[in-house]
């Protein structure tokens, strides 16, 4: 076909480098990575990110209260092991949703840990919290029955305690919490906060049992 026929071919000379389609922003990837977009809130986005735990586990109990007079167990024994009953799959969907968003987050930003990406932090709170205090605790050999603690596991106190302890491990990432962040993509996001949450419940669960 002729030079002067009108269409646009490129010239066979022409070396230069085809233009590059922009990378797609994986929106919905970052609206869960940043935790509905508290990963952009510009101080300390990880402790807003473990305030969401804190909320989730708060709504989680919303549909479980817990009768909080003088010598109630039975009854809420009973709501606390719904309770964890459900706080287990959402743990685990928090765990599973939070590794694919984070990994396409940090795809996408280009960074291993994106500072905006907090869904690991959520995900380690929650985590904190379903296992500090949801976990029954044993009284000794006077009293040998198991017994939930409802009334002070989910108390304010414990969500508190819960919420500095994991924010301390987080930022103190002991072992084998910095270990973890070497794994690849989302699991290395992720990993470190299981790792952070699974320590600070152990501290909630000793002050429980030590009565605090």
């Amino acid at each position: 076909m002729s030079a002067d026929s009108g269409t646009a071919f490129p010239n066979a000379s022409d070396t230069s480098p085809l233009p590059v389609a922009a990378e797609r922003k994986p929106r919905f990837a970052l609206f869960i990575a940043t935790s509905c977009g508290l990963g952009y809130i510009p101080v300390a986005p990880g402790t807003w990110g473990s305030l969401g735990g804190v909320i989730i586990w708060a709504l989680i109990l919303f549909y479980f209260p817990l009768d909080l007079s003088p010598g109630v167990r039975e009854t809420n024994q009973i709501r606390i092991f719904w309770l964890a009953w459900t706080g287990l799959p959402v743990a685990a969907i928090l765990a599973i949703v939070g590794v694919w968003a984070s990994d396409r987050a940090a795809k996408f930003a280009r960074l291993k840990d994106p500072q905006f990406v907090v869904i690991d932090e959520v995900s380690g709170q929650h985590l904190a919290l379903l296992l500090g205090a949801a976990l029954p605790i044993f009284r000794g050999a006077a009293n040998p029955h198991v017994e939930w603690l409802g009334n002070g596991g989910v108390s304010l106190k414990y969500l508190l305690l819960g919420f500095i302890l994991f924010r301390v491990f987080d930022i103190w990432k002991p072992f084998p919490a910095r270990q973890a962040e070497s794994l690849p993509g989302g699991w290395g996001i992720m990993a470190d906060d299981w790792v952070a949450g699974i320590y600070a419940a152990i501290g909630l669960w000793l002050a429980r049992a030590a009565g605090l």
